[in-house]
């Protein structure tokens, strides 16, 4: 088997297998690292997908035991089978990473299994199971992902005071669930184990939840979340947690009583995860919490080596890391690649959902952009009706010159499908007035959107 490569790249998820899958395509000899015999990364193996799953099973669940009744559905006593919920999760992970094994053969992508290391330009050290072997290449990308970033004081045991990981296994449910950060992550497996009977407590150490997201989107949100049972304590800064000699987990917060618990998930963001890579050997530069540095066409301090995803500046989103590795290969192929920040959509899949794409009114205002505001709430949209889930709005931010779409955002039904919509609108520079005047299909959730859209202009019809 050859050792030498058009690119190499270290990393097998979202971004970089992608990045692999792309290149093939283009003509690139590719092979790509992985550590994890499975492909997909964090994100396949014990992120986006599994909780994903964990959701909508949850979600059905609980939908079985208190809304069946009032769309006229007569059910049985309605228990849960936690193994095969459990089981479903698995499947699917394993589905998903076989395709991807699938996807290399039909590609030509060469898949190495170990762990890479960089020692040199043009060089990577691969320590595998059957030694090490070192191959050759033009190109090298740094794909690596990010790990769960520690916090003072709490204990990771693995069983009983945890990371997202654990979290997607409990079993059996835990009676009480104390979740460490009221981010993406904590609020959605919060959410799960809520479901499922866990009391869920929530420690924030900000004065609000879902930091980074439009603030009153967010507060509306938190209402939701509260109505379902989870406990909120924000600003409270927790400096302990570990396992109890008597069972369960204690969480220390300063200023207050310690919690008992039956579980702790810490699930306070995320770091670059670059250990072992060899960066500071051949002098790659690194910024803040390790991130690594790069041009605009994703090269970093020493030529020929690129990085893109979470170990790279931006928001830690699949998808993000998956456009930067089409246009990280795309430039070197053809010297042409891009990737608009701007039109970048974040989920967050609890019930209801909650998606955003483009700016905040708190980043319009910081910027002192002058905006107009649209709102619609989907109480107002037949179809939100007809589901049964009327909660949430839609909120439309435009240019007040130029009416340009500078962001939306939406709590409430299938937000995450109904973002698309708003992304395409940022990447294209639509205006309000676009989306206002496309016709959209009658009775539809997107014709929330459309209704937000004319409330820029003051002349929203249904409400």
């Amino acid at each position: 088997m050859s050792d030498s490569f058009d690119l190499v790249v270290i990393g097998a998820g979202p971004g970089g297998y992608v990045a692999a899958i792309r290149a093939a395509q283009l003509g690139f000899n590719t092979a790509c690292i992985e550590s994890e015999s499975r492909l997909g990364g964090t994100c396949l193996r014990v992120g986006c997908i599994p909780s994903k799953a964990l959701l909508e099973a949850s979600e059905r669940y609980h939908e079985a035991k208190s809304s069946f009744a009032e769309m006229g559905i007569k059910v049985g006593e309605v228990g849960l089978d936690l193994d095969a919920m459990l089981g479903r999760k698995d499947r699917i992970v394993g589905e998903l990473t076989r395709g991807i094994d699938g996807l290399f053969k039909k590609n030509k992508v060469t898949r190495v299994l170990g762990r890479g290391r960089i020692t040199g330009a043009g060089q990577v050290a691969v320590d595998g199971p059957e030694g090490t072997r070192v191959l050759n290449a033009k190109h090298i990308l740094i794909a690596t992902g990010s790990k769960v970033a520690p916090l003072p004081g709490v204990e990771i045991d693995g069983e009983v005071v945890g990371t997202s990981t654990e979290a997607l296994s409990f079993n059996p449910v835990p009676k009480h669930l104390v979740v460490i950060g009221a981010g993406v992550i904590g609020l959605e497996l919060g959410s799960v184990w809520a479901r499922l009977g866990a009391k869920v407590t929530v420690l924030e150490y900000l004065d609000r939840i879902l930091p980074g997201m439009d603030a009153e989107i967010a507060k509306e949100a938190q209402k939701e979340f509260t109505k379902q049972g989870l406990e909120f304590q924000l600003s409270c800064k927790v400096t302990g947690a570990r396992k109890h000699p008597e069972g369960g987990a204690i969480v220390e917060v300063e200023g207050k009583e310690p919690l008992r618990c039956d579980q702790v998930l810490l699930a306070v963001g995320r770091i670059p995860n670059t250990d072992g890579l060899g960066l500071d050997d051949v002098g790659i530069k690194t910024g803040r919490r390790g991130v690594i540095e790069v041009d605009a066409h994703f090269q970093t301090s020493v030529p020929g080596i690129y990085a893109i995803g979470d170990v790279i500046a931006g928001p830690m989103l699949a998808h993000k890391a998956e456009e930067e590795g089409v246009a990280c290969v795309e430039y070197l192929a053809t010297g042409y690649g891009h990737v608009n920040y701007d039109a970048i959509p974040g989920v967050v899949y609890t019930h209801p959902e909650i998606a955003t794409v483009g700016k905040s009114e708190e980043d319009l205002k910081a910027a002192n952009v002058a905006y107009k505001k649209g709102v619609f709430p989907f109480m107002a949209n037949a179809r939100a009706k007809a589901v049964g889930t009327t909660s949430g709005r839609v909120k439309v931010l435009a240019d007040a010159t130029t009416d340009r779409v500078l962001g939306v955002h939406i709590i409430g039904p299938n937000a995450g499908e109904l973002i698309a919509e708003a992304a395409v609108a940022i990447e294209f520079g639509a205006s309000s007035e676009d989306i206002a005047r496309a016709c959209h299909a009658h009775p539809t959730l997107a014709e929330a959107l459309k209704e937000a859209a004319l409330a820029v202009d003051k002349r929203s019809i249904n409400f």
